[in-house]
């Protein structure tokens, strides 16, 4: 009998992870019901998970690559496990919202030693294939979490939602624990060395342009599926078959931008903000109108792709200004977005707090915008000095 690779289980954690930090998306409209919160109230779940993560993601991912990875990544996922399990009944809300806390803090150790371990099962030259397999996990926890919470929700009630996000992380953490190897704990990189990648101006401004990118898209999306139950008028039940559309288009994207990455970073980096920002057009437009059921999925569709496509777009951008510290670069990557889901859901519950729901597509379009202006603005900053100057510079 064939064992089951690693890398199955690694990207079976990266998926739970995800499932914990944005499945609270998908069940909104029943958690605002059951504490008897806001929309704005209940968009805390996400903001102050992401606020955790921004505030101590690449200094936990430091201190973790101390203790042996192993190790760490099975402690990670039981503590993943456990929180679920508490929250699905939690009788407070204020509880609710500590028990955000504690996962957190375990998610950005997760991420970025899953990523290293992942390249390590493979020989150095496939470094990338390692990570591109280890990011499916990431990719369809961000994409296929929250429907697939929305759905068990629908159908077995609220906690089986938690419930079944602690049974994904116990059996991930169960598969490293048989299958990973527990390979000796390497001399880790000096914390000066890894920490000097802070003193490049043009990582900050590939910093600031992701938080605006993943602000602009967590602003809308925090929100969603209030969103399409109260502007779109859609069901329980429809709203998550909604969702799922949504993330069929969030994987199609997510492959799209990896190709046009591969062939013109900027272009599609520049790219994706303006289609962000077409999506809430569209949205605004036609999402509350009554329109078919065929002519919404294409509508979803695109908006997925928009969406996720954001997350690779963003991740390979931020990177490829780090890599002489691979680690600290991810841990940095996860603190950004992070800071981003924050500032965007805030801003988006704040937006319909003052507008209502169509509020958070306007705050959304504008952080998108301030997104391009960054972008464009590290580019061309940052740009590759012209031949002529070059040669200019030659005769001097």
């Amino acid at each position: 009998m064939t064992r089951p690779h690693p890398i199955v289980f690694l990207a079976l954690g990266l998926f739970g992870v995800y499932c914990i930090e944005f499945g609270v998306v998908g069940i909104l409209p029943m958690i605002m019901q059951r504490y008897g919160v806001t929309a704005a109230q209940a968009g805390s779940l996400v903001s102050l998970f992401a606020l955790v993560i921004a505030v101590g993601g690449p200094f936990l991912v430091l201190l973790a690559t101390r203790w042996r990875r192993k190790r760490v990544l099975i402690v990670s996922l039981l503590v993943f496990a456990l929180a679920s399990v508490v929250s699905a009944y939690a009788p407070r809300f204020e509880l609710l919202l500590a028990l955000r806390i504690v996962p957190a803090l375990f998610h950005p150790v997760y991420f970025s030693l899953a990523m290293v371990a992942a390249a390590a099962l493979y020989p150095p030259q496939q470094a990338a294939r390692a990570g591109a397999h280890a990011f499916t996990g990431t990719s369809m926890g961000m994409v296929l979490g929250i429907p697939l919470t929305t759905w068990i929700a629908a159908q077995y009630g609220y906690e089986a939602s938690f419930l079944a996000c602690a049974l994904v992380n116990a059996l991930a953490a169960l598969g490293l624990y048989l299958f990973l190897p527990d390979t000796p704990q390497e001399a880790p990189m000096a914390y000066g060395r890894q920490l000097a990648v802070l003193r490049k101006p043009a990582l900050w401004l590939t910093i600031a342009a992701a938080v605006l990118v993943f602000a602009a898209m967590f602003a809308v999306y925090a929100y969603a599926a209030a969103y399409l139950q109260q502007e779109a008028g859609l069901s329980a039940r429809q709203t998550g078959l909604a969702l799922v559309v949504f993330g069929i288009g969030g994987v199609a994207g997510n492959l799209f931008a990896g190709r046009q990455l591969g062939m013109h970073v900027l272009r599609t980096v520049l790219l994706q903000p303006v289609l962000l920002g077409l999506a809430y057009w569209l949205l605004y437009q036609y999402a509350g109108t009554g329109i078919s059921w065929l002519a919404l999925s294409v509508l979803l569709l695109f908006w997925g792709a928009a969406h996720t496509s954001g997350l690779i777009v963003t991740q390979v951008w931020l990177s490829s200004e780090a890599r002489e510290a691979p680690a600290f670069a991810i841990g940095v990557y996860i603190a950004a977005i992070n800071l981003g889901v924050t500032v965007g859901a805030m801003a988006g519950g704040i937006a319909i707090e003052s507008y209502g729901m169509p509020g958070a597509l306007g705050c959304g379009a504008l952080l998108g915008a301030l997104a391009l202006a960054a972008i464009a603005g590290k580019a061309w900053l940052y740009r590759a000095p012209s031949v002529g100057k070059m040669v200019g510079d030659a005769k001097q």
